[in-house]
């Protein structure tokens, strides 16, 4: 995924908005990535990916997004899409109205 590509879907926050709230605001806790605009609260597919990056955060000693490591390169915003799409159609989550 591209630091411009949604993680979270629900609220229309972007990579780069949850790395740069982790840089600027530095959260004790990856649950805190729900004050960046409402992340990981709706459906909560994107919550294992705040999660990742919120430890990703912890270990990286430079508060430079675009240091950080990109673990999940090798998937596409429109496969992050289809993946959100099988999940909510599961039944696993349910994005606000």
């Amino acid at each position: 995924m591209k630091l411009d590509d949604k993680v979270c879907y629900c609220f229309h926050i972007s990579k780069r908005k949850i790395l740069n709230h982790l840089r600027i605001h530095r959260p004790r806790r990856a649950s805190q990535l729900s004050e960046c605009g409402g992340a990981g609260t709706g459906c909560g597919w994107c919550v294992p990916y705040l999660k990742r990056y919120f430890a990703e955060s912890e270990e990286s000693a430079s508060p430079d997004p675009s240091d950080l490591p990109q673990t999940e390169e090798a998937i596409t915003a429109e496969e992050y899409a289809q993946q959100r799409e099988k999940y909510i159609e599961s039944g696993k989550g349910t994005p606000p109205a």
